[in-house]
């Protein structure tokens, strides 16, 4: 008989996390969700709490953390600006201290890990789309800046634990990412227009609305996590540390990009979005753009196709209507 996997998920009370979870235990393991509920909810995971296989703990990962588990998936941060500017300083020890605990944890009980970055590395890009190789255009003093370089401190922790301490620990790049289960009030832009749509309230675009992003749908996210942690050892080594890979040569340690490439500026997003509410009263607004807001992001996802034979299946109309959806079911 086969030994069940047993799995940490970090911020598993969360939008991505929870997902995650409910993906886990379909796939035959044990899951132990970790959340401070900071900005997780019990309610993303009440379906799951009857299952005898899944587990939900009640700590902050800044705090050290002992069990033993095979997989560890690290998601615990506050990915979004009204979030993560609400207690700045917490935000960089979630990714540094928090990244860290579940290292020294891998460390220890020789766990697979897989950390989850963000887009928001590579800052208000200069090269487009954004590549893994490239190093950023970031503020190291702004609003953004804890998370921002919170996350890239926390790419630097997991690449050293690897080169020094042998740790098997992948980083994924998550690019914008939307799906029932989104917290609506995090204020990401299309939580922000969807409640707005519903309300019959002005939808509000900062700056012109050219600026552009690409929208992946939460179900392709945790499919391209749950291949890449499947991958052995092996696959992973021959893959990255400067490999030729259809042109590009890999970084030196394992970290991809997973997002949608299809890109859509803010103002087609809000057409998009009142186009699937046509009951809808709301009007198109303009309001001046936040400091160190990108101007383009978009994902290079050559890696992730060659690596794990993904890219995502669920186009922008559809998950806008799934997302629409569960934000009506709560009103």
């Amino acid at each position: 008989m086969e030994e069940i996997k047993k799995a940490l998920v970090t911020g598993g009370a969360g939008f991505l996390g929870s997902h995650l979870c409910k993906r886990l235990l379909a796939d035959g393991y044990e899951v132990t969700a970790l959340d401070n509920l900071f900005t997780g909810t019990k309610e993303n995971i009440y379906e799951l709490l009857d299952d005898k296989r899944f587990s939900f703990v009640l700590h902050d990962v800044t705090q050290p953390f002992w069990g033993q588990f095979d997989e560890i998936y690290n998601l615990a941060c506050p990915a979004s600006p009204i979030h993560y500017q609400k207690n700045p300083v917490e935000t960089t020890k979630s990714s540094m201290l928090g990244t860290m605990n579940m290292l020294e944890l891998a460390l220890k009980t020789k766990a697979r890990m897989i950390h989850t970055s963000t887009s928001e590395i590579y800052g208000d890009p200069l090269v487009h789309p954004q590549i893994e190789e490239y190093w950023g255009n970031v503020n190291t003093i702004g609003l953004r800046s804890c998370y921002d370089e919170g996350k890239r401190v926390a790419e630097t922790l997991c690449a050293d634990y690897r080169r020094q301490y042998g740790v098997d620990v992948r980083m994924v790049r998550i690019f914008n990412t939307y799906g029932p289960k989104m917290h609506p009030k995090d204020g990401r832009v299309i939580s922000n227009f969807i409640m707005q749509a519903l309300a019959n309230r002005d939808i509000t675009l900062f700056g012109n609305g050219s600026q552009t992003r690409s929208f992946q749908y939460c179900d392709d996210l945790i499919e391209a996590i749950r291949r890449y942690m499947d991958l052995s050892e092996k696959k992973i080594a021959s893959f990255f540390g400067g490999k030729e890979i259809d042109g590009r040569v890999t970084p030196a340690v394992p970290v991809i990009n997973t997002g949608n490439p299809g890109e859509y500026t803010i103002k087609q997003l809000a057409e998009e979005i009142l186009r699937q509410l046509p009951e809808s009263k709301s009007k198109i607004v303009y309001r001046p753009l936040p400091s160190d807001d990108p101007k383009r992001r978009k994902p290079d996802i050559t890696l992730a196709k060659a690596l794990l034979g993904w890219e995502p299946k669920v186009p922008l109309a559809e998950g806008i209507a799934k997302t629409i959806e569960y934000f009506r079911s709560r009103r």
